[in-house]
C-alpha cells in the first residue's frame, strides 16, 4: 500500500502538467530579435548581453596574450 502511495506521488511530480504555469513569450522574443534596429543579434537582448560580451572578449583576449607569453617565454632557453 505504501508502494503504491509513493509511485503515485512520483507520477504527479514528474508529470508534464506541472509546466501549465509557465507562460510561453516565444512571440515577444521574436519581436525583440526580429526588430530592425541596426544591433547585431548578440546584442539586441540589451545591457545584460552587452557585459556578457564584453566580458567574453576581454577574457579571450587576455588568454590570447596570455598563450602568446608563455609561447615566447619557452622558446627562449634559460639561465641555469
Amino acid at each position: 500500500m505504501r508502494a503504491l502511495r509513493v509511485s503515485q506521488a512520483l507520477v504527479r511530480c514528474f508529470s508534464s502538467s506541472t509546466r501549465s504555469h509557465l507562460e510561453n513569450r516565444v512571440a515577444e522574443k521574436q519581436k525583440l530579435f526580429q526588430a530592425n534596429n541596426d544591433l547585431p543579434v548578440h546584442l539586441k537582448g540589451g545591457g545584460m548581453d552587452n557585459v556578457l560580451y564584453r566580458l567574453t572578449m576581454t577574457l579571450t583576449l587576455g588568454g590570447t596574450a596570455y598563450c602568446l607569453y608563455c609561447l615566447g617565454w619557452a622558446s627562449f632557453p634559460h639561465k641555469k
